[in-house]
């Protein structure tokens, strides 16, 4: 293709996006009013258009500590069931706008229970807040569905509390587990008693790992924890060894998440912001995506990063001159590692995705 594909191009198409953070996808209009509404004093400022910058440029300090500073503010307004609704209804709303078709929203309820709620009731109202959002996405003619991942925080102690929520909803919205926060000195196999007891259960989850640690995280995460998928995931680019005039060779860990097609819930623009990247074109993505790694492409965190998931595509169809053939294959990778049935899985791949791009690929030809 001549000219790298728009974003105008990229909104028609039929995305799946499996990381994305509630918390991290509020307008920022809306945290403007709800800290209005809720008492919430602690924004920089109450306009929404310089708040807006303030979380992007919050967001740009290449440290993932100071990128999940940002979310003191977020999370600071979804403290009463009114805001969850509200947050998770726009969310659905605004990834519908952008062409997803099926998404997860994350989050970790233990971080909304200063306004009262209990674990239950968020998890209530989150579900409220998805399903009115994709009624009025429905209204707009744009068909989606959505599930929760409820997150545990990885350097608190409640994840096995929050792994039996999860089960508990799991027929009620919750579609998996996840845990979160800073990886540096919380190593998921602290949380190991909840992830043994989502196996147990047949429980999907999916773990943050290979971010801002590296490949001790992703290990632990696979061979000692057992999860489905990587959140991020780009540090297995160090167990992959690049020479001049040879070909990349795979070291034992790289090897077996490739062959285990073990799905990478990738970030760009955000790996950039946490400097676990130097660029969207210097990001490991474009190495793993030509060796067939189950690569998968995601927002993470919107509001933080300014970007939706077409934004998102733009930049690495730019990047590395992906067409409609490559963004097709990372929607599929992403669709076929949902946390859905496989029959619906194929519903929407072979219902949705497939003849979508077809008449994308038809209109440009």
């Amino acid at each position: 293709m001549n000219q790298p594909l728009t974003v105008e191009q990229i909104r028609r198409a039929p995305k799946v996006l499996l990381h994305d953070h509630l918390d991290g996808g509020l307008r920022p209009a809306t945290v403007v009013e709800l800290a209005r509404e809720t008492g919430y004093t602690g924004l920089p400022t109450d306009d929404p258009d310089r708040l807006g910058a303030w979380f992007r440029d919050a967001s740009d300090s290449g440290s993932l500590e100071r990128y999940l500073e940002t979310f003191a503010h977020t999370t600071g307004v979804m403290q009463t069931r009114g805001a969850l609704v509200r947050v998770a209804a726009e969310a659905v709303e605004d990834l519908a706008a952008d062409g997803v078709v099926y998404a997860e929203q994350r989050y970790a309820p233990e971080q909304h229970l200063e306004g009262g709620l209990t674990l239950e009731e968020v998890v209530e109202a989150v579900q409220e807040g998805l399903e009115l959002g994709q009624k009025r996405a429905a209204d707009q003619g744009h068909a989606i569905r959505t599930g929760q991942l409820v997150t545990a925080m990885r350097h608190a102690a409640r994840s096995s509390e929050i792994a039996e929520l999860a089960v508990r909803y799991r027929d009620a919205g919750v579609s998996g587990f996840d845990i979160a926060g800073a990886e540096a000195g919380n190593p998921p196999t602290r949380h190991l008693d909840a992830f043994e007891y989502l196996r147990r259960e047949n429980f999907h989850f999916t773990i943050h790992a290979g971010e801002a640690f590296g490949l001790p995280s992703i290990w632990e995460a696979l061979q000692w924890c057992g999860c489905d998928r990587l959140g991020h995931g780009v540090r297995i680019i160090d167990d992959i060894t690049v020479a001049e005039g040879a070909p990349p060779r795979l070291g034992r860990l790289a090897q077996y998440v490739r062959d285990k097609r073990v799905p990478l819930e990738m970030c760009p623009s955000s790996n950039v912001q946490t400097g676990a990247a130097s660029s969207v074109a210097e990001h490991p993505i474009g190495l793993l995506r030509d060796l067939r790694f189950r690569v998968t492409v995601n927002t993470d965190n919107r509001l933080q990063s300014g970007v939706v998931l077409s934004e998102e595509f733009a930049k690495l169809c730019a990047a590395f001159g992906y067409g409609w053939d490559d963004l097709e294959w990372f929607t599929v990778n992403a669709m076929k590692s949902a946390f859905l049935p496989f029959d619906e899985r194929l519903s929407l791949i072979n219902g949705v995705i497939k003849p979508g791009f077809a008449q994308l690929k038809w209109a440009t030809s």
